[in-house]
């Protein structure tokens, strides 16, 4: 069994068809894209026209969720200017999604099982089986993960949202991050200075024989591309969107 994990593409198609490209001639028995699928980027209906021919499970992440209810959590702490800017952009996103594109968000599931064979199945979540709010990070201690996970015998775990690549071993299990296939980025950056990794990320876990492999890809795209596209896209607040990718 051989299936390739995607998340977080936030609106980047070109992300996301850097990925497509880089998989092309290799076979897969499945898909599962783990959420934050269209809110921020300038592309939010191509993204869905891909999942659609990709035809595979998607998980409801937390910004797909406040995508279509405009409902805050209150998880994270915004300021009004953020809020301001979040607020016009989702009210552009929703502009460029046929009722179509909506209905298909809609049918997001907080999370899905795929049978991995050999007694194994795959549990698959935004944040954690829990909420598509959990953070679960390289640092999260084990005791919370613990908590997060509350692991099945036979579960492997994965999730997206904190947009990093790794895997925590425990006990007989793992949960691991594919990273973000359309807004990868590092957390230890200040805020006004921030900046986004022109590259997309994704995994590829492979089951048989009782051994499972697990391959961590991270491919270039390209940023001038992208930037382009902010620039073209109508996207509100799209030039601070570009400057993202604009080298310092």
């Amino acid at each position: 069994m051989r299936i390739l994990v995607i998340s977080d593409m936030h609106g980047n198609c070109l992300a996301l068809d850097t990925v497509l490209s880089d998989i092309a001639g290799e076979r897969f028995d499945a898909t599962v894209c783990l959420g934050d699928t269209v809110q921020g980027g300038p592309q939010p209906h191509e993204v869905i026209a891909r999942l659609r021919d990709l035809n595979c499970p998607v998980v409801m992440g937390n910004a797909d969720d406040w995508m279509l209810t405009g409902h805050d959590t209150g998880a994270e702490e915004i300021t009004p200017e953020r809020r301001q800017k979040m607020d016009a952009v989702r009210e552009w996103s929703l502009a460029q999604l046929s009722p179509d594109d909506v209905a298909f968000i809609q049918a997001y599931q907080p999370t899905v099982r795929m049978p991995l064979g050999d007694g194994l199945t795959l549990v698959c979540s935004h944040g954690s089986p829990k909420s598509y709010d959990d953070l679960i990070l390289p640092t999260t201690t084990d005791e919370e993960l613990q908590q997060l996970l509350q692991p099945e015998d036979g579960a492997i775990y994965c999730g997206g949202h904190t947009h990093v690549q790794f895997v925590r071993h425990l006990r007989q299990t793992f949960h691991f991050n594919p990273g973000s296939a359309g807004f990868a980025y590092r957390h230890d950056q200040d805020d006004d200075h921030f900046k986004a990794d022109p590259f997309a990320e994704y995994a590829v876990l492979t089951s048989a024989n009782g051994s499972l492999r697990l391959e961590f890809r991270r491919v270039p795209f390209d940023a001038e591309q992208l930037i382009a596209i902010y620039r073209s896209s109508g996207r509100p607040y799209a030039e601070e969107a570009a400057a993202q990718y604009i080298p310092a």
